[in-house]
């Protein structure tokens, strides 16, 4: 009876514990159109991954990305697998018997905090590559964005080769993926402080194209806040 009730109880909590879900290694069962099988679930719906297809001789390459949609369902993605025009896109479809990596770069992390205190705060918890702010507030802008958002946070990611965003929003923190526009973590969190800056913490204060390419008065939480 006491083995039956701690297999329930295991049951009822996530495959995985923690804020980050780990990176998961799968195959492929079977495929239905854009929609794949996995030999085993990914821990979290909305984790994307990749599909790398074995040609022999020992030769791999990344063929398609993907999202989990239910426990063991995923769906092929549509677009660049990565930001560079000087590689070829493989043309070969999906197959049973593909790797999968779910969670796929899931350990470089983009941070985006209201103040420099609790940025570091983040960042002196480790395990992580973090990525600075300055990064995509340069890229923003460069792109004439004043906001982050879904899409340019895809594209942010794209380029610079970012697997998560790790995000302060009021009362808690998420973990943003930037290929599946979906949230895949959160946790209550309190920022060290008040201050904010908007529309996020950066070392940047004016860059050649102004500030973000927009105001610099915002409200920091308002910015973000639209990301879940």
């Amino acid at each position: 009876m006491k083995k039956f009730l701690l297999i329930v109880i295991a049951a009822a909590f996530p495959l995985w514990a923690g804020f980050f879900p780990p990176t998961t290694h799968t195959t492929v069962k079977a495929v239905n159109g854009n929609q794949i099988t996995l030999s085993r679930a990914l821990p979290v719906n909305g984790m994307s991954g990749i599909v790398i297809h074995d040609f022999g001789k020992g030769r791999q390459a990344i063929t398609a990305l993907l999202t989990q949609t239910a426990p063991g369902q995923a769906l092929i993605r549509k677009g660049d697998l990565l930001d560079h025009k000087g590689l070829p896109t493989p043309k070969t479809v999906v197959q049973p018997g593909d790797k999968v990596i779910g969670g796929y770069l899931y350990n470089n992390v983009l941070v985006l905090a209201p103040n420099a205190k609790t940025y570091a705060k983040i960042v002196r918890s480790g395990g992580r590559l973090w990525i600075h702010p300055d990064l995509y507030a340069a890229f923003l802008a460069r792109e004439g964005d004043g906001t982050p958002s879904a899409s340019n946070l895809a594209k942010f990611a794209r380029e610079a080769q970012v697997g998560l965003v790790y995000i302060v929003q009021k009362n808690r923190a998420i973990l943003f993926d930037p290929v599946s526009g979906r949230i895949v973590g959160q946790k209550p969190f309190r920022p060290v402080g008040k201050e904010t800056k908007y529309p996020f913490y950066t070392r940047f204060s004016k860059i050649s194209s102004g500030l973000f390419g927009g105001s610099s008065k915002g409200d920091y939480y308002q910015s973000v806040g639209a990301i879940r």
